[in-house]
């Protein structure tokens, strides 16, 4: 039997069902987390062959030493995974330290978490990606702006999601960034692109195959709902386009990559844009290298009509999938952040949406920053309803 770790498999909350699958599909699932075993799921307790809790993940050598705890009990461990963007750095080392090789190892970082390492790849791939700077002094930035003009976007060079990314439109922006940035954060600066975010959304087999591919649109700007508290909308696409798969495909040639679930980002360009394309275009944005967040994989099994969670555990169990797709939707998120006034609250919304509605509820705190506070997710078979269901949960009104 072969054992797999599962770093945090308690968060997100519906990570159980990647543990179930491996389960069920013979693997031995030895979980690590800092949350008490008895105020695990119940789901999740029945998914795991054994749990060490640690006082806090962030302790590296309390987990090396969960590490070595299992291989102690169980023999080598086999795979090594928490499918979550905080822990990739962590999860690369553990595999390094272990000689656990079905994984990125601490020499990979660089190139998959740093959005200056990412370039080069995308280079080789044949895509273009914004001009970029690496903020040092005040007058090297502006020279920087004098070739690209303003807005430029920062951001840190090793960050998560939209976590302390700003756009800045004039000198005053940059000294009050400068002025405020974090000590001994490296921050990247690019050009700011005129686009919509597309995402490439795929699981790979060992021998960098897709096995299963779909994407998402985002219809709002991450970084104003962070920065701004603002509400969210985006969707799992009905269908992939085909320049989306081939930017995708290309990308994950280049970085390497095999058995794993991937999130990629694309700029879909608005407009023409000097050196980066023609309106319509594709262009680089960033890699992540595992799944989609929060409530995403449900939304791709929605889409899908299939199970996401299970073709992932197939690739790591079989190397291939078992799980067949059925017919096709759009499926829609949209996130009402609290305090915010709608024309329908949300049992009215329920109401209007029964036949449509897949999930809703409130996001945990830990999401509700890039996600609002209370969710609704629900399918259309065509894109002018799915719109017009954006338009009814956003729009204002006097109703929390």
């Amino acid at each position: 039997m072969k054992n797999f770790v599962f770093i945090s498999p308690n968060f997100p909350s519906n990570y159980w069902k990647f543990c179930h699958y491996l389960k069920q599909n013979g693997l031995n699932v030895l979980g690590i987390g800092d949350q008490p075993y008895d105020e695990l799921l119940p789901e999740l307790k029945a998914s795991l062959g054994e749990y060490y809790k640690v006082g806090s993940l962030g302790n590296y050598d309390e987990v090396y030493r969960a590490m070595g705890f299992f291989i102690h009990k169980y023999g080598r461990i086999d795979w090594l995974e928490s499918n979550n963007e905080y822990w990739l750095d962590q999860d690369a080392a553990l595999r390094t330290d272990f000689n656990i090789t079905s994984g990125f190892q601490t020499q990979d970082i660089p190139r998959i978490r740093f959005k200056s390492g990412m370039k080069e790849y995308y280079r080789r791939a044949g895509i273009a990606t914004a001009r970029y700077h690496i903020v040092d002094d005040r007058e090297s930035c502006l020279a920087f702006i004098r070739q690209t003009g303003w807005p430029v976007v920062v951001k840190p060079d090793n960050g998560m999601g939209a976590s302390d990314t700003r756009k800045l439109e004039s000198e005053a922006d940059l000294d009050a960034f400068l002025s405020s940035r974090l000590p001994g954060v490296q921050y990247i600066m690019e050009e700011f692109i005129h686009a919509e975010i597309n995402s490439y959304d795929a699981i790979f087999d060992s021998h960098g195959e897709p096995i299963f591919e779909t994407g998402n649109i985002t219809f709002f700007s991450l970084m104003d709902v962070v920065n701004e508290s603002g509400n969210s909308i985006y969707c799992i696409l009905k269908d992939l386009p085909e320049d989306t798969r081939a930017a995708g495909r290309a990308t994950a040639k280049s970085f390497g990559v095999k058995s794993r679930f991937v999130h990629f980002e694309f700029f879909r360009l608005t407009q023409d844009q000097p050196g980066m394309g023609r309106k319509g275009d594709v262009v680089a944005l960033e890699v992540n290298m595992r799944p989609c967040g929060g409530y995403s994989p449900d939304m791709m099994n929605f889409a899908n009509s299939t199970d996401v969670y299970k073709i992932w555990a197939d690739m790591i169990a079989f190397d291939r999938s078992t799980q067949p797709e059925g017919e096709h939707y759009y499926c829609a998120f949209v996130g009402r952040r609290d305090g915010r006034t709608f024309r329908y609250s949300h049992d009215e919304l329920l109401r209007m949406y029964a036949s449509n509605m897949k999930m809703t509820g409130r996001i945990p705190e830990a999401l509700s920053g890039a996600m609002a506070d209370q969710m609704f997710i629900a399918t259309f078979s065509e894109r002018k309803d799915m719109d017009r269901f954006y338009a009814d949960a956003l729009a204002p009104g006097d109703k929390v």
